[in-house]
């Protein structure tokens, strides 16, 4: 079982940078591929990153590619997303999700667990 918070959304404007992390309890962070994804007005769930257990392999969706980075650090069972040149667009409700495995690592219904989101606004 992982339990998993994230903090660090917030009210931003276009152009600005916010960094979101996600804490995960439990001694097995290691062993689970973490993600991102987000949900914003009237959308739906969209994948935003993923890493693999040690790091190795990250995937991004092209909307953030180049903007975002996803990092993650074992010791500290904590999951990170940098987050620079902010659009309106990117306003959303920001989740943390973890899972065995990475095949298929942008397909959602692959997570088992979930964070309660962040909001993520930003303003023109």
């Amino acid at each position: 079982q992982v339990q998993l918070v994230e903090s660090g959304g917030g009210l931003v404007q276009a152009g600005g940078s916010l960094r979101l992390s996600c804490a995960a309890s439990g001694r097995t962070f290691s062993s689970y591929t973490m993600a991102w994804f987000r949900q914003g007005p009237g959308k739906e769930r969209e994948f935003v990153s993923a890493i693999s257990r040690t790091g190795r392999n990250i995937y991004y969706a092209d909307s953030v590619k180049g903007r975002f980075t996803i990092s993650r650090d074992n010791a500290k069972n904590t999951e990170y997303l940098q987050m620079n040149s902010l659009i309106v667009e990117d306003t959303a409700v920001y989740y943390c999700a973890a899972r065995r495995g990475f095949d298929e690592a942008v397909n959602d219904l692959r997570y088992q667990y979930w964070g309660q989101g962040t909001q993520v606004t930003v303003s023109s």
